[in-house]
């Protein structure tokens, strides 16, 4: 039963943190990344269809992604889902393909950035936190367990607890180093 709880503990953590890395992907650096774009929807014949199901993407240079679309007449349509996708680059048209220049991050937005990184990484935390609060309550709950069990069960939560920020923690410190880099 101890067991079951700690396994269900560490598995939602690890879920919890996996959610955390996506979204510290989508953070845009100054750098070309893909998976600034993952979230985009392109009105696809009527159905909202993910970007990169109807597109090839390329990163061209490290400032430069290119988008050339399976059929022309998406051009439009994906370049006006990123440009209401705030993801806050402008794309140019060029009748084939579509240039996304990533433009260098100013001082200003490298700390709006940062300050979106520490409200993520505070959101996981409390996340990380209520997965051991459950896990807690329920381990106290359970019938039948020994006073020793207990506290051991206890101990295992928290030791995970513990591990799972410091994953959280370190990779918050890697990405707002890239946010940081000039």
């Amino acid at each position: 039963m101890l067991n079951e709880i700690i396994a269900d503990a560490r598995e939602s953590m690890e879920k919890a943190y996996d959610s955390f890395n996506r979204d510290l992907a989508r953070l845009r650096t100054g750098r070309a990344n893909l998976s600034v774009l993952d979230g985009i929807r392109v009105d696809y014949y009527g159905t909202l269809t993910p970007l990169s199901q109807c597109a090839a993407i390329k990163i061209a240079d490290p400032r430069l992604i290119t988008i050339k679309p399976w059929d022309k007449s998406l051009l439009v349509a994906i370049e006006k889902a990123i440009v209401s996708s705030n993801v806050g680059i402008t794309p140019n048209n060029d009748g084939e393909l579509l240039r996304l220049p990533i433009p260098p991050l100013t001082g200003e937005t490298r700390t709006e950035l940062v300050k979106q990184l520490k409200r993520q990484t505070e959101d996981a935390r409390v996340s990380v936190r209520n997965i051991r609060r459950d896990a807690n309550s329920l381990i106290k709950s359970a019938d039948g367990v020994s006073e020793d069990n207990l506290h051991g069960a206890l101990a295992e939560v928290q030791k995970l607890t513990d591990t799972a920020i410091k994953k959280l923690d370190d990779g918050s410190a890697g990405k707002e180093k890239d946010i940081l880099e000039v």
